[in-house]
């Protein structure tokens, strides 16, 4: 099994057959069902973080040189972080992620979206990564955090390599070529940190503010803006493939409540963020397996979304899922993901507002697209799409059909197709 393209049928293999498994290859203990899987992130204790932000394909020497030379660290704060200093350093980045502070953000995502929809016009192909799911995160969350003066495009080529880098099969070749941009990446943050004012309103001058040092301040700020709006990037791309091919959900995603339904359901089985790591910090037995200490774990959060001991039919899409969002895509217990009420509302803003300006939107191939192989982030790196007609702003196209809390008795549906 390969796991940087490990697909539905290995991870139903492994959780079925091997539900913690050496894979010999790279040493990690892979351990695929939910509960497992639950039972590791809900206990920082036993299971540490430490390995979370390693790269997966080792860093040789010459290549950490160049990485050196620019100052590039990751001490531990927030992924990484199983030290006292992590709730602080959370508490400080939660003050800009408030349920408010983001509920706030929805005008501003659907003017954004509805700004790069206008520059559409119906009827012809059109790839929706580039238009929509690539930047608009980016700018999104720069702005929650109070960031401006930010050159977007600079952003994603250096969060792109970075997680190349960090979490790709990648030869010596192409670490000496992504160590570049993720250098700059670094030295971009640290400069940005230093020149900061404390009594600003931005996570830079907060940082500042509270006393981090400067070394610290960059490495949080390294992963949080990567992550922050590349793993969206990631959940906009599946969340368009998964709604457009299942029925008639697209003409029905202005029922309230339907898109943010089916956004969980791609969280469930689509998650971009589909494994993570720790460390066993003691030896452990999980499902009747022993580990031992110091074996570093890898968390099928994918295949744990799939788990038909918690999701009954999991591979059937299924907006009403009652229990959808028990799912781990954002992670559980004390590094749940801090972000994830911002990355909820760009796909479920993004999703409803794609469909009332083109209700007749499909896919343009029902070929499998591209997809982003690396071993923690798993997602489409293209939606290529029919528009149709434009609706204009604000028509909805709306189906006939079963209302949202009917359809978990749906069965096997046209509406809910088995997969």
């Amino acid at each position: 099994m390969d796991l940087f393209q490990a697909g539905p049928a290995d991870l139903r293999s492994l959780r079925d057959s091997a539900p913690v498994h050496r894979d010999e290859r790279t040493g990690l203990w892979l351990v695929s069902r939910y509960d497992d899987v639950r039972a590791v992130l809900a206990d920082p204790d036993r299971f540490h973080p430490d390995n979370a932000l390693t790269a997966v394909t080792p860093i040789p020497r010459p290549v950490l040189r160049v990485l050196a030379r620019a100052g590039f660290s990751l001490p531990p704060t927030l992924a990484n972080n199983g030290t006292d200093t992590h709730g602080d350093l959370r508490r400080l980045v939660a003050r800009f992620l408030t349920p408010a502070r983001v509920a706030a953000m929805e005008p501003r995502i659907a003017r954004l979206t509805a700004e790069r929809l206008g520059r559409l016009t119906g009827g012809g192909e059109v790839d929706l990564h580039p238009v929509l799911a690539r930047d608009l995160p980016a700018i999104v969350l720069m702005e929650v955090m109070g960031i401006d003066d930010v050159d977007v495009d600079a952003l994603k080529a250096w969060s792109t390599a970075s997680l190349e880098l960090f979490w790709g099969d990648v030869t010596v070749e192409r670490q000496y070529e992504l160590a570049k941009p993720t250098a700059a990446f670094h030295q971009w943050l640290t400069s940005r940190i230093k020149a900061a004012d404390p009594a600003g309103d931005d996570l830079f001058g907060a940082l500042r503010a509270a006393g981090v040092p400067i070394r610290d301040a960059a490495g949080l700020c390294y992963f949080l803006l990567i992550a922050g709006q590349e793993t969206t990037t990631q959940l906009l791309s599946a969340a368009f493939h998964a709604v457009l091919g299942h029925g008639d959900l697209w003409s029905r995603l202005d029922e309230p409540g339907m898109a943010a339904a089916c956004v969980e359901e791609v969280l469930r089985r689509d998650a971009p963020v589909n494994t993570w790591r720790r460390i066993a910090a003691e030896p452990v037995t999980l499902s009747g397996v022993d580990v031992p200490a110091g074996a570093p774990l890898l968390l099928m959060l994918a295949g744990s979304g799939s788990d038909p001991e918690v999701f009954p039919e999991p591979e059937r899409f299924c907006p009403a899922r009652s229990n959808a969002r028990k799912h781990l895509a954002f992670g559980y217990g004390r590094h749940f993901c801090l972000g994830a009420g911002l990355a909820r509302l760009e796909a479920e803003v993004v999703l409803r507002e794609t469909a009332r300006r083109f209700p007749g939107l499909r896919l343009a191939s029902a070929e499998p697209p591209p997809m982003l192989g690396l071993l923690s982030f798993r997602a489409p790196l293209s939606v290529n799409v029919l528009l149709g007609d434009a609706g204009g702003p604000g028509v909805t196209s709306l189906a006939p059909g079963i209302a949202l809390r009917d359809l978990e008795h749906a069965g096997r549906s046209a509406t809910m197709p088995r997969l």
